[in-house]
């Protein structure tokens, strides 16, 4: 295994008090990168970067195969989330304060990290990858700085549905959710064979990632951490009236759609409605994973994301 160098940064954001949280992870050895090389991860509506992109399992943290590969990697946690500031309607009762971080603050908050990559990195561009929610916050701003974007990888993305979503319980929006980090493993894998679900995730798989992601908020007790609410808000607002945030006819990077066959939270229909849609891209491909749900990133077939992602981003345009 090569030297991987592991940074982690507080970047101050566009409002007053709240600083974000960057991870970067790259090989000692590489002194520049350029554009196709340097990469932006954004997570989902719920989870904090690093529960998706840096649990060490397998071959290794999502964040570490790709370093290992030659990129110099980079995750976001936007406001609410991770090491990131939470707003201060976060402090008290759920109820006590309206939907925090909406997808708007999200697409500002990405438009600030990558700024200072591109500025702290001397480049005009960089790759983003987004998973579900973060699908929403990268495409919407390929679709607003198509130059500052290289490539665009979509996990998973959010798109029109034709109803409440899994994500929407449905009442009142509150100011955040108390997601139950333990119960989740459930609802994760819902769908998939009772008898290939230890092979899908394994126990210790999740044992790690229920570690990192409790770890992540300050204020998480008996299992349960919190998670803003703002996409509730955006769900209803957006796609389940039939009205997307973001126009993927103006996304002109090449993107790589990548989803999962058991994937319940974002179903295959969605995923062919968004590709029809991305005609401005320079060239665009849709790969569909096998015995793979919303998680994938995280389950035993991520490998075969993994795989697709680097042929992607190593793939020239004639």
């Amino acid at each position: 295994m090569s030297d991987l160098a592991t940074e982690n940064r507080l970047i101050p954001s566009d409002t007053p008090g709240i600083s974000l949280h960057l991870r970067r992870k790259r090989r000692t050895g590489i002194a520049a990168f350029g554009a196709e090389r340097t990469l932006l991860l954004m997570h989902g509506a719920t989870l904090p970067a690093e529960s998706l992109y840096d649990v060490p399992v397998g071959e290794g943290a999502f964040m570490d195969v790709l370093a290992e590969a030659g990129f110099d990697v980079w995750a976001l946690n936007v406001r609410g989330f991770g090491g990131s500031t939470r707003p201060a309607g976060m402090d008290g009762a759920p109820d006590a304060a309206p939907p925090q971080v909406s997808t708007a603050e999200a697409v500002r908050d990405l438009a600030t990290a990558v700024d200072h990559i591109r500025a702290a990195q001397d480049l005009l561009q960089l790759t983003l990858i987004g998973m579900s929610w973060g699908g929403t916050v990268t495409g919407t701003y390929s679709a607003t700085h198509p130059t500052n974007v290289a490539k665009l990888v979509l996990i998973a993305p959010q798109w029109l549905s034709d109803g409440p979503p899994r994500i929407d319980p449905g009442g009142p929006v509150p100011a955040y959710r108390r997601f139950d980090v333990h119960a989740f493993r459930n609802r994760w894998l819902e769908g998939v064979p009772t008898e290939r679900q230890e092979e899908i995730l394994p126990s210790a798989w999740f044992a790690a990632w229920a570690e990192i992601i409790l770890a992540s908020d300050p204020a998480s007790k008996d299992g349960i951490i919190r998670a803003p609410a703002g996409v509730i808000q955006d769900v209803r607002d957006y796609w389940s009236v039939g009205r997307p945030f973001y126009e993927p006819e103006a996304i002109t990077a090449p993107v790589l759609l990548l989803h999962g066959e058991w994937d319940l939270d974002v179903p295959l229909p969605r995923m062919s409605a968004l590709f029809q849609r991305l005609t401005g891209a320079r060239y665009r491909r849709w790969i569909e994973i096998g015995e793979a749900t919303h998680m994938m990133v995280m389950e035993r077939n991520r490998w075969q994301i993994l795989s697709e992602i680097l042929l992607f981003l190593r793939t020239l345009p004639r």
